[in-house]
C-alpha cells in the first residue's frame, strides 16, 4: 500500500475501492481507525496501513428518525458502533438489516456506501 491511505481522503478513496484500511503504528504497535494524526498510546507519529478484513460485530446502535439538515430524504436509518476482528471500532451507517433485528454481537461486514458523491462507511450482514 502507498502512504496516501495514512490521511483521511486516502483512508475514504480506499473505502471507495471497497478496501477498509487501518494504520499501525511503528513504534508501539497500536492499531487506529480512521487514521489519525498521533498515536493515541506512544503520541508518535509512524504509521504504517494496514489491510482490515472489515467484519466484525455490532456493539451498539441507534436509528435515526430526524434528519440532520439537508438529509430529510434519508430517514430513517441505523447507525452503529462495530468492533472489527482486528480489535479497532468503527462508527458506520447499517444497510440491508431489518432494524428490529440489529442486536449487540451481529456479525456484519464492511460495505462503502456512495451518497451524493461522498463516500460513507457502511454495514450489511456478514
Amino acid at each position: 500500500m502507498t502512504e496516501r491511505v495514512i490521511n483521511l481522503k486516502g483512508f475514504f478513496e480506499e473505502a471507495r475501492a471497497g478496501r477498509l484500511t487501518g494504520i499501525r503504528c511503528g513504534r508501539c504497535g497500536a492499531l487506529a481507525i480512521p487514521p489519525k494524526e498521533f498515536c493515541e498510546q506512544c503520541q508518535q507519529r509512524d504509521w504504517k496501513p494496514v489491510p482490515l478484513a472489515g467484519t466484525g460485530t455490532i456493539v451498539s446502535h441507534t436509528v435515526i428518525r430526524v434528519a440532520p439538515r439537508g438529509r430529510a430524504g434519508e430517514v430513517p436509518y441505523a447507525v452503529a458502533v462495530v468492533r472489527l476482528d482486528e480489535g479497532v471500532s468503527l462508527l458506520g451507517r447499517v444497510v440491508d438489516i431489518p432494524f428490529e433485528t440489529l442486536k449487540g454481537g451481529l456479525p456484519v461486514r464492511f460495505r462503502p456506501l456512495e451518497l451524493e458523491h461522498q463516500t460513507l462507511i457502511g454495514f450489511g450482514p456478514a
